[in-house]
């Protein structure tokens, strides 16, 4: 019986954002996911970041594992040609496998399903119910006002200090490849 792969979970938008460097980061972590051979483990959809991590990987000989849920199977154009491909019948369950079937998580640029999505691997790694590195890329310092929140949060005394340990911020896909491969051994 074979090992699978180590198997990164990417969160990121199913649009592509005002900033050209935000697609620019997805293609780039698609590409650099097949260059380590790990495996792209995200939602399926064939449109917005979600379409370009996907469509890297792919095209650079990556393997890909995608879930979508059956209700944004038109919405997300789900992506079928996938090396694997599981359709959910909700969002939860979608989320749900996605996490169980990685060994490490990535925020890139999204919306309110990414942050849903990151906030319940956050929450889930709180409660110790997995030991999964969370790493946000932090492209033109989008994602600053999050890492804000999350001190806001700690400040507030609403969670303590260690919360803002299982989060890695990072700039570049390069820092995302170094952060995954420590890692990934």
């Amino acid at each position: 019986m074979s090992q699978r792969p180590f198997s990164v979970c990417v969160y990121c938008g199913s649009r592509d954002g005002s900033d050209p460097a935000y697609a620019g980061a997805a293609e780039d972590t698609g590409k650099m996911l097949a260059r380590q051979d790990w495996r792209l483990v995200y939602g399926a959809g064939d449109v917005g970041l979600m379409g370009r991590v996907a469509r890297a990987t792919q095209t650079a000989g990556g393997t890909t594992f995608g879930v979508i849920p059956q209700h944004l199977m038109d919405w997300e154009v789900g992506k079928t040609d996938l090396s694997t491909f599981i359709v959910t019948e909700t969002m939860h369950e979608r989320k749900k496998v996605m996490l169980m079937n990685a060994d490490a998580i990535v925020l890139l640029p999204g919306g309110a399903g990414s942050l849903d999505e990151m906030f319940e691997a956050l929450t889930w790694r709180q409660l110790d119910l997995h030991a999964k590195p969370i790493v946000v890329l932090n492209i033109n310092d989008y994602w600053a006002p999050l890492l804000d929140l999350m001190h806001h949060v700690v400040n507030q005394g609403f969670a303590d200090a260690s919360l803002l340990d299982f989060i890695t911020m990072v700039d570049t896909v390069t820092a995302l490849e170094d952060t995954l491969s420590q890692h990934a051994n």
